[in-house]
């Protein structure tokens, strides 16, 4: 089982292929955003990595970057638990002003996900 290290918050053990926004929410119990319930609509589930940063993205999370001009963060509604990898959560629903974190992200990637390199 990989170990997702969240700082600030602690190391987790997590079930290899999990998707890392469910990781976050189910394993580390951070108050992590994703206001489109995962579906790569949002861009409020941003983390930063620091370790351990899976070398491919789906062409959606490419495209959601490009379009809303971000760079430096991914999107862990995109991004799968599959070896040791560390993190900074930057979308948190404390603070945020939203009533909720989001609609329940289904177990697998949405939209059904297309696998490219992250450069």
């Amino acid at each position: 089982m990989p170990n997702l290290t969240v700082e600030n918050v602690g190391t987790f053990e997590v079930n290899a292929g999990k998707r890392l926004v469910l990781a976050l929410v189910e394993d580390a119990g951070v108050d992590q955003l994703h206001a489109c319930g995962g579906n790569c609509a949002c861009t409020t589930c941003r983390v930063v990595f620091v370790d351990g940063e899976p070398a491919q993205m789906t062409v959606a999370e490419k495209e959601k970057l490009a379009e809303k001009g971000l760079s430096g963060v991914r999107l862990s509604c995109q991004c799968l638990v599959e070896q040791d990898m560390s993190v900074q959560i930057i979308s948190r629903l404390e603070g945020s002003g939203r009533p909720d974190s989001g609609p329940p992200p289904d177990p697998s990637i949405q939209p059904e996900p297309e696998w490219t390199s992250k450069a």
